[in-house]
């Protein structure tokens, strides 16, 4: 516990909150919180909180309070059509960048205040991501990394720079850190979403993920893969990566490299499932269809076994893909608790761990004194009910109320 600071002008507090501060602990019941400014000034029981005027005050009755959501992988050039591919190939430049700041607007609306993008054509969520920092449109902390990293003709190349060998993927990954990528993202594995591709063929090599790694760490940046396929998975942990997209095959070998190396995984279990619920004659293409049903049941067996595993886990939906909007977080967050993650670690999962993995916990992903305001009011304790992440009453995000009303007895 804080002691009590003096509340500047723009200072507000959300008081008697269930606190859920993205720590180990339980909830904390009686809580209250000041933020001033962009960040958190004091935290406390509150009964013990300074004084302030009726109408800088939040009352938090019956509701929990916790971190801002953090979706680790989504696409945010993608409007969740049935058919990615067509969408992301046939939208103009002005148009790609409309739907980008639509779909941040609305998941920042959702509780979700940040995101790391995992991929998009032509820099347009990395310029986005400046847009949003400079308060020119409303969004999420952004993390881009741009165009991904991808053999020639591989999974993703109609949003990747294709590089073959090790010396183009050293040039490639250097030319997206150039570009201004927050992270590298290369393709391990065949996927999905990509025509012609098997998803467990592999991609990449691991001697070229090494250099892609290499690069990326040598810039301070961090390197996350897709990897569906088990070789693919083990290629990259073997490389020094820092996150698995999606690892949808992964084998009691693949498990411990990554449990050992401490590695993260981000599972998308929609990504998969909001296609196969779809079904066929949804206006997908059919062999997508075909793919995501091959993948179903293995994905499910591997988030079971790493949960087994003790694999570090960071929350991620791939939004934007068919069916799968970018307001859905809360709809992933309900699978990885039927399949096996207790509703704490999920909220863990979607805060901390995914601030840790996205490499900015040094500034948000847990509600202590000094980090920036990102926060989220929900009705009801999550801990309890993890849906009741889906039931919001406020987001605040850099300090500032964003959706919501300062006086809950304002909100309808």
């Amino acid at each position: 516990m804080s002691e009590p600071v003096p509340a500047g002008p723009a200072a507000f507090l959300i008081r008697d909150v269930n606190l859920i501060d993205g720590h180990d602990g339980p909830g904390r019941p009686g809580h209250a919180v000041v933020v001033d400014g962009r960040r958190i000034a004091w935290v406390g029981p509150a009964e013990s909180a300074p004084p302030f005027p009726a109408h800088a005050i939040v009352d938090g009755a019956g509701c929990s309070l916790l971190p801002g959501l953090i979706n680790s992988h989504v696409h945010l050039s993608a409007d969740a059509g049935p058919d990615f591919t067509r969408q992301i190939e046939s939208d103009s430049l002005p148009l790609a960048t409309l739907k980008s700041a639509a779909t941040a607007a609305a998941t920042l609306r959702a509780g979700v205040t940040g995101v790391r993008d995992c991929g998009a054509a032509d820099g347009v969520v990395i310029e986005l991501a400046k847009g949003i920092d400079d308060g020119i449109v409303p969004g999420p902390r952004v993390r881009a990394a741009g165009r991904v990293i991808t053999m020639t003709g591989g999974h993703g190349h109609f949003i990747g720079r294709e590089a073959d060998g090790a010396d183009g993927v050293r040039a490639a990954t250097r030319a997206e850190l150039k570009a201004g990528a927050h992270f590298i993202k290369a393709m391990a594995t065949g996927g999905v979403l990509t025509a012609g591709v098997d998803p467990g063929h592999i991609g990449l090599v691991q001697e070229e993920l090494a250099v892609a790694a290499q690069e990326a760490h040598n810039a301070g940046r961090r390197i996350t893969v897709h990897a569906i396929g088990d070789q693919g998975i083990k290629n990259a942990l073997r490389a020094g990566v820092d996150s698995i997209e999606h690892g949808i095959r992964l084998d009691d070998e693949a498990l411990e490299l990554a449990v050992a190396r401490g590695t993260y995984l981000v599972p998308t279990l929609l990504a998969v499932a909001s296609i196969v619920t779809a079904g066929t004659g949804a206006g997908m293409p059919p062999w997508v269809h075909e793919k995501a049903q091959r993948e179903a049941e293995r994905h499910r067996e591997s988030f079971v076994a790493a949960v087994r595993s003790g694999l570090r886990i960071a929350a991620g939906t791939d939004a934007g893909t068919p069916f799968n909007p970018h307001t859905d977080l809360v709809r992933e967050l309900e699978l990885m608790v039927r399949y096996g993650l207790t509703a704490p670690e999920v909220i863990r999962a979607a805060t901390r761990n995914a601030a840790e993995n996205m490499d900015v916990l040094h500034d948000t992903g847990t509600v202590d004194v000094g980090k920036l305001a990102d926060l989220v009011l929900v009705e009801g304790d999550p801990a309890a009910d993890i849906g009741a992440l889906a039931r919001i009453r406020l987001v605040v995000k850099d300090g500032r109320i964003v959706h919501g009303c300062a006086r809950l007895s304002e909100v309808s």
